[in-house]
This record gives structure tokens, sequence and C-alpha cells, in this order.
């Protein structure tokens, strides 16, 4: 299969052009044009001499995913459905103004991109492997989900648009350490000056505890963001709702976690999504303000989103409030998200599963 224009680096480039004989200037155009410019029809490309399109026609190809639907209006939070090339579907949800993940100015938008066609880590709330894992996505398909919302609003706001992501999260379908590889060369396009251009700063790497992964992305030179989808502050309730948990037990979570704030010098959040009756019981509270204590790290709580066919719920209100008062009153740094989203199946994988149904 011939090479994406959406993992292009400058040095594929390079190569290119001086075998076809073409000035090494004619990279940083065509580079503009994608990452800058946001096209994805070489045709576009107007600065650029007809038989140079032609010949990138021939040796690359373009595959921004495909918009199935999308919920959500313009102005809130936003879920896109995109089908790849072989037909699969995977989603990403924008987010408007909010406050920061980790406390600063506000974020003008967030964007939730997913890193697997399903999942094989199997957690028991989720949408995402629900008809399980089919595959890994590929560097350019995690980017095209960036430049696909991109040439969204550009192609209906005009093309002056300013650039409408500007923080990234990875935190949609899939377990985005279990596909490594292929992330850290998406991520590298996405921080890069002649990429995307987004700081490594205001990109967040979940995970659900991959512990040897975390270490390696401790040695990375990048200062991705670390956020651990926590949900449970023992092993008994962890291990219920969250398999990897009996591969990878807190204490050995928490020494990779170490590792990485060591070697990074960064600040990392646990993600704990409230489940009523599982993990939303006051007997959670204090030792998960003891882990994020010996961690130095923030606690984000987040109603749980319902899923059709599961029969997990969100607590009540003041369950979530007592639950959130018992962390601060320990000292720890925590906040409750008032759930964007709830009504455009914001759930991971949820709107796939809906539309392939239908389908």
């Amino acid at each position: 299969m011939s090479v994406c224009l959406q993992s292009l680096t400058p040095e594929i480039l390079q190569d290119h052009l001086k075998e076809w004989g073409e000035p090494a200037y004619r990279g940083g155009q065509i580079l503009d044009w994608i990452y800058r410019k946001r096209v994805g029809d070489i045709d576009e490309m107007s600065n650029l001499p007809k038989k140079l399109r032609e010949r990138l026609s021939q040796d690359f190809r373009s595959a921004l995913p495909e918009c199935v639907r999308k919920q959500g209006s313009d102005d809130t939070t936003q879920k896109f459905l995109w089908r790849l090339e072989d037909g699969a579907m995977v989603e990403s949800v924008l987010i408007p103004a909010n406050p920061a993940l980790y406390g600063e100015a506000s974020d003008r938008h967030t964007l939730c991109v997913s890193t697997q066609v399903g999942c094989a880590y199997g957690c028991k709330f989720c949408a995402s492997g629900l008809d399980g894992w089919k595959r890994n996505l590929l560097p350019e398909e995690i980017v095209g989900q960036l430049l696909s919302v991109e040439h969204y609003f550009r192609s209906k706001l005009g093309k002056d648009q300013d650039r409408k992501v500007n923080n990234l999260v990875i935190m949609g379908m899939g377990e985005p350490m279990a596909n490594y590889e292929h992330l850290m060369k998406a991520l590298s396009i996405v921080n890069a000056p002649w990429g995307c251009n987004i700081g490594a700063r205001k990109i967040t790497i979940s995970t659900s505890g991959l512990a040897p992964q975390i270490e390696l992305l401790a040695k990375e030179p990048y200062q991705f963001r670390l956020a651990i989808s926590l949900h449970g502050a023992t092993d008994e309730v962890r291990s219920q709702i969250m398999p990897v948990n009996r591969k990878y037990p807190i204490q050995v979570l928490m020494d990779a976690c170490q590792t990485y704030i060591r070697e990074k010098g960064k600040m990392i959040t646990f993600e704990y999504i409230l489940i009523e009756g599982v993990n939303d019981g006051m007997d959670q509270v204090a030792p998960l303000a003891d882990w994020a204590q010996k961690m130095h790290s923030k606690v984000n709580l987040i109603p749980y989103n319902s899923v059709d066919g599961l029969s997990w719920k969100r607590p009540a209100e003041d369950v979530q409030e007592s639950f959130l008062e018992g962390l601060l009153q320990r000292g720890v740094k925590a906040t409750l998200r008032r759930e964007k989203g709830h009504d455009i199946d914001a759930a991971c994988g949820q709107l796939r599963l809906k539309v392939e149904k239908e389908g």
C-alpha cells in the first residue's frame, strides 16, 4: 500500500523530492498544505506544479477518515464517528472551552481521539470493548482524526478559520499504550513544528494501567501529560471492573507512575469514574486519597456515562458531592467533572455500536 499523506515526515518527503529532481523547499510547501492549511486533496495544493501533484498522487494516498455521523451542535460537546479506509469505525469527541485538566486557564477546544478499533482490555463499564478488539490504528489514522475535525470546520467556516483543536487527549476508543509504537509516531507528528504543532504539554495520554509502557513513556523525550484510568482505589474493587488490574495490580501500577514522575517531574492525574454501588462508597475515599498524596497527583472524578446494554449507573449528585468532599477534606487536589456530552452517546464506543447495529 502506498504511503499515506497524513503520515508524511520531512525525511520521507526529501527522499522523494530529491529522487524526482524537485527543489527541497517543495517539501515545506507540501507539509504546509497538509498540517497548516488542513487540505486532504493533493489537487488543492495550488502552488505546486501540476507535474509534481500528479507524481504525488501516484506515490502517495490521502486517507482522512470519512465523517459518518456527528452529534452535538458546533458550540457544544460534539462527537464524530469516522469511517476508516477498511470500513472500520472509530470515534472522536471535541470538547469546548473548559477549565484545563491541570487547572490552568481555560482551554479553547480539546479533542479526544481513539487509538484502536475496539478494545481488548474488557473494562466492565466501557462500551469500547463490547464488540471486542479489531485492530490498532495506524499513525495516520490517529493524526487523521485531528486533521479531519480541522477540515470539517475549515469547510464550514472558511479557509481562514483558526486552528480549532488546541489540546489533545488520548482517551478515546482502545488502550493507547497497547498501540505504543504507532501512538508515539502519531504524536511526534502532532507535536512537530512542521506538523500539527501542538505542544507536548497540551497532549495527555490516558492508560488503564499498562505499567511497562508507562515506564517506556518516562524515557521518551516528549513532555506529554499522563492520566491513569484508576476507577478503584483498592485491588478488590479495581479487579472487579478492570481485568488489567489482575496483571498489573495497583502497587505495580503506582511503582511505574513513580518512575514517570521521577523522570519527568510532572504531575499525573487519576481519572476516577464514579459508578453507583461499585466504587462510589466512602470506603474508597481514604485509599484513593492516600495514593493521590503519595503520587502528588490530582483526582478527576467523572460521573458514569450510561451505556446501552450495560446495567451500571451514575451515582446521585449528593453521593458524587460527598465523595468529592471526602477527598478535599483529606487535602487532595480533586475536581468533579460536570459531565459534558451525556446526551450524545459520549461514552467511548457507544455511537459506533449504535451505528453498526443500524447498518
